[in-house]
């Protein structure tokens, strides 16, 4: 892919994974969720106690067939310590899976739920038809590895899909299947090199920030991002920030014997 003149970065030299520098930069625990709901293919519904399996979302972000609302102010006494009145409203429960697009151990990356109660009856668009769903929001919960975290309503209207959200999967799996050496030269900036023997290494995920390798052992894996020189901002300067790192790797001197 072209890259975007504006953002020259293939001339600079991201630093090695786990080299001292700063942490890498990471989505937001909100555009985590943005990135998941936007690239989602299937979710879970449980409204008003029935669970409905729907599996065909196709990738299109959900928000834009489910409408979100702020809670109405709770009637009363805010004192009391009484949980709100919800005049009856179905509670709705929406349950999504992230998963790795490439095999490696332990697929899942993430689950988000979204909690809150209808205020119009929920309605999948199984028939075909255009139809929405409005939902007065409750919280929204994002649990990965790393612990579980609660996101607010205005901080899922602020935050936005990451722009390889759409096209992480295909990137990925393509990446591995045509250019699998490239993963093994990716590994050169993995620094310190690992102390156990590395039996497998595989692109667990990218996103505008950089990639995430998984490496794998004999027991047990872990993850090491590798930081794209600068965010991107559209899905077109991936191909100049990749190209970035592997110039990066290259230009290491000791050599890499990883198996990948």
């Amino acid at each position: 892919m072209s890259g975007d003149p504006a953002h020259p970065a293939a001339s600079d030299t991201p630093a090695p994974a786990g080299s001292g520098a700063a942490s890498p930069a990471r989505p937001s625990d909100a555009e985590r969720v943005r990135s998941i709901l936007a690239a989602a293919h299937s979710m879970t519904v449980i409204a008003d106690g029935v669970r409905t399996e729907v599996c065909h979302l196709d990738g299109a972000d959900v928000l834009g067939r489910l409408h979100l609302h702020p809670a109405a102010p709770a009637a009363g006494n805010p004192l009391d310590g009484r949980s709100p009145l919800h005049d009856g409203r179905p509670a709705i429960r929406l349950e999504f899976t992230d998963i790795a697009s490439t095999p490696v151990r332990d697929r899942v990356r993430a689950r988000v739920t979204i909690l809150g109660h209808l205020l119009t009856p929920y309605a999948d668009g199984s028939d075909g038809s255009d139809t929405s769903t409005c939902v007065e929001f409750g919280r929204a919960v994002l649990e990965t590895d790393e612990g579980r975290s609660y996101i607010g309503l205005q901080e899922l209207d602020e935050a936005c899909p990451d722009p390889l959200a759409a096209y992480e999967s295909g990137m990925l799996t393509h990446l591995l299947d045509e250019h699998n050496e490239l993963v093994t030269l990716l590994l050169r900036l993995v620094q310190p090199q690992p102390a156990h023997k590395v039996l497998r290494a595989l692109p667990l995920a990218m996103d505008r920030y950089g990639i995430t390798l998984r490496l794998e052992e004999r027991v047990g894996h872990r993850d090491v991002r590798l930081p794209f020189p600068s965010p991107l901002d559209d899905v077109e300067q991936s191909g100049v920030q990749i190209q970035a790192l592997l110039a990066a790797a290259r230009r290491l001197s000791h050599r890499n014997s990883l198996p990948a």
